[in-house]
């Protein structure tokens, strides 16, 4: 993941290692963790792929720039472009990006990705239904508390989510 916040954050253009961190810092950190010790070996990955073309500076700190190459904007748009995953919030990575995308392919995968939300949604409360009928039939629903509660907090994040995702399809204004 470090690799792709990467070539991202270079979509504006040529910057040092130290900068990039320093991006990252500053807007995605909420969705991931980027130390100089991840971030050097993926910027050297991404150079030995084609991704980025590393420049000496030459001068007294003897720094690197890296630049994104067509084949690594070309890699990173098509990893942009794909579907949103739920897994380890990396669609909020993604939507970071999004103004690089296309409106059409915007709005189908926001589209896509609340059609997968609703999906959750209604199995979570099929779910809420079944439960609360067996917790009738339980003398100490106390010992249930923690699984209800983690329940009952699904049911509202994904219902979160789906608001989340409708206003960004509108274009909403967030307050």
């Amino acid at each position: 993941m470090v690799e792709t916040v990467s070539l991202g954050i270079l979509m504006q253009g040529k910057m040092s290692g130290y900068d990039i961190k320093k991006i990252a810092e500053q807007s995605v950190s909420l969705f991931i963790k980027m130390s100089y010790g991840s971030l050097y070996p993926a910027l050297k990955r991404l150079v030995s792929a084609g991704h980025l073309i590393e420049e000496e500076t030459n001068d007294s700190k003897n720094k690197k720039l890296y630049a994104i190459t067509e084949q690594g904007r070309s890699y990173f748009m098509n990893w942009l472009r794909e579907p949103l995953q739920a897994n380890k919030r990396e669609h909020l990575l993604k939507l970071f990006f999004y103004d690089y995308l296309d409106e059409s392919t915007r709005l189908q995968n926001l589209r896509a990705f609340q059609h997968t939300l609703r999906s959750g949604i209604a199995q979570m409360e099929a779910v809420q239904g079944i439960v609360s009928k067996e917790l009738e039939q339980i003398p100490n629903k106390d010992d249930y508390y923690y699984r209800v509660s983690v329940m009952h907090y699904g049911l509202q994040f994904f219902r979160m989510e789906h608001d989340f995702f409708s206003k960004m399809i509108e274009k909403g204004e967030w307050q």
